[in-house]
């Protein structure tokens, strides 16, 4: 039965697969919109926490309602930015994490043990950053992302010696980021030096997929392109459904929240990988070789 359904799956996307650029082509208008829409906003692509622009974070080993202390501190500091989250080990809430702009640690913990009552000091961890040293993270940050793509551009063009499949495979890894950069946004998520390690993770999972694409189709001689690819598809997507289903189980059972924050990027944009992938760099891919074989024949 799956081998049927494998088949048919199979025959689709042979017949179809410039029909299906539709898809990241879409996926990717929608990102920038998204993008676009939040930078018209708030003057961000994507809005950085407290750890890439300075403030105060207090993270509590204990349960409370969120909503209900988000509004007490969002009310008691209108001119703050300001987030309140859970944290949460296999789906029970175990306590929370406070983020303050602008508000000393001092003064944050007194509002929050307004409600909460005096805190026993093992129950609660307070890290502060300095706006200087918060931006100073956040430039470091950008400068390691942007030597992160030269470096694969570089890499890529040398390796293929071809400028088209070298485009279309960094191509793809933008394209994955700029998805991932929308999930941030649209589940109200900020930037923190965890994620950007997350991010530079998943440039690394996604450019691995398109050079195992590029270069089997690319360097492998036996059997027709649509062959060398199949084989390849199914290479790429046991990779990339082991990695995430292995992402997912990691965030919902771990504690840390920097390990939370890098699974929960990952889980996301691993299978934004696979359209990238399989449906945009591959058909753009398939269509190259088989118009450069066209042109030897002649």
């Amino acid at each position: 039965m799956l081998k049927g359904v494998l088949s048919r799956i199979s025959y689709f996307y042979e017949h179809r697969y410039k029909q299906l650029l539709i898809l990241p082509v879409f996926l990717l208008l929608f990102s920038l919109f998204i993008l676009g829409n939040n930078y018209a906003k708030t003057g961000e692509f994507i809005q950085t926490g407290v750890s890439l622009k300075g403030g105060t974070t207090i993270s509590i080993a204990q349960s409370f309602d969120i909503k209900e202390f988000e509004s007490f501190l969002t009310e008691k500091y209108p001119g703050s930015d300001l987030s309140v989250r859970s944290l949460s080990r296999a789906g029970t809430d175990v306590g929370m994490i406070v983020e303050a702009s602008d508000v000393s640690s001092g003064d944050l913990l007194k509002s929050i043990e307004e409600k909460t009552g005096p805190l026993d000091k093992s129950l609660y961890t307070i890290d502060t950053t300095g706006p200087s040293l918060g931006k100073s993270f956040f430039k470091q940050a950008m400068i390691a992302l942007l030597l992160a793509f030269l470096a694969i551009s570089f890499v890529v063009y040398i390796y293929f010696r071809s400028f088209l499949p070298s485009f279309y495979a960094v191509f793809s890894v933008v394209a994955d980021l700029l998805f991932a950069m929308t999930v941030f946004v649209l589940f109200g998520l900020k930037l923190t030096t965890g994620s950007i390690a997350a991010f530079l993770m998943l440039i690394g999972y996604s450019i691995d997929t398109d050079i195992l694409l590029t270069t089997r189709v690319l360097k492998r001689k036996e059997g027709t392109v649509s062959e060398r690819m199949a084989s390849t598809i199914m290479t790429g997507l046991t990779m990339t459904l082991t990695a995430v289903v292995a992402v997912t189980i990691g965030y919902f059972f771990t504690e840390s929240e920097l390990l939370k924050q890098i699974t929960f990027i990952l889980a996301w944009g691993l299978p934004a990988d696979i359209i990238y992938t399989w449906l945009f760099n591959a058909a753009l891919l398939r269509m190259y070789v088989e118009k450069k074989e066209k042109q030897n024949e002649h």
